[in-house]
């Protein structure tokens, strides 16, 4: 039973983290988190496409704003991990997970007019989640952290800009 337990755990967290990509490019050796910058159009500077990215808030982030932060600041981590300075952020959706846990139980009787019997319990674990897409770009000309430029105008529903 504890195993089982400690397995659903294990993969309840698994399914929290989740974030993947697609090279359609060349990676570069990764860079700092704190380099990638999230643009909502083209930049106005040449850039390279590395991957197509995906990522989810997980099952337990609770609140608008910070399953939005959530799901940008993974694109950006799976991004540096593949070398690339931005991201070109391509939409969010709303979705449900589907984590599940169940334990069943059973009973019956051997000689002697011995019975035994047994019980379990069911768990599902399936709350709204964001769901993010972006393109892992190389920007071969960047303009400085501090001007907003490409990015476009502030969104009071997104995290602030680095």
């Amino acid at each position: 039973m504890r195993r089982l337990l400690l397995l659903a755990t294990l993969t309840l967290l698994l399914a929290a983290c989740a974030s993947s990509h697609v090279i359609t490019g060349q990676p570069r050796p990764p860079v700092p988190v704190s380099q990638v910058r999230v643009y909502f159009a083209p930049p106005p500077s040449r850039y390279e496409e590395i991957a197509q990215l995906q990522s989810n808030s997980g099952a337990f982030t609770y609140g608008e704003q910070n399953k939005t932060n959530s799901v940008l600041n993974k694109l950006r981590e799976e991004a540096a991990k593949l070398g690339a300075n931005g991201v070109l952020f391509q939409g969010t959706e709303d979705g449900y997970g589907g984590t599940g846990v169940s334990v069943g139980a059973g009973g019956g009787s051997y000689g002697g007019g011995r019975h035994f019997s047994g019980g379990g319990v069911g768990i599902s674990i399936s709350p709204r989640q964001k769901f993010a897409r972006g393109v892992a770009i190389y920007v071969l000309n960047p303009p400085p952290m501090s001007d907003p430029g490409p990015q476009g105008p502030p969104n009071p529903n997104l995290p602030p800009r680095e």
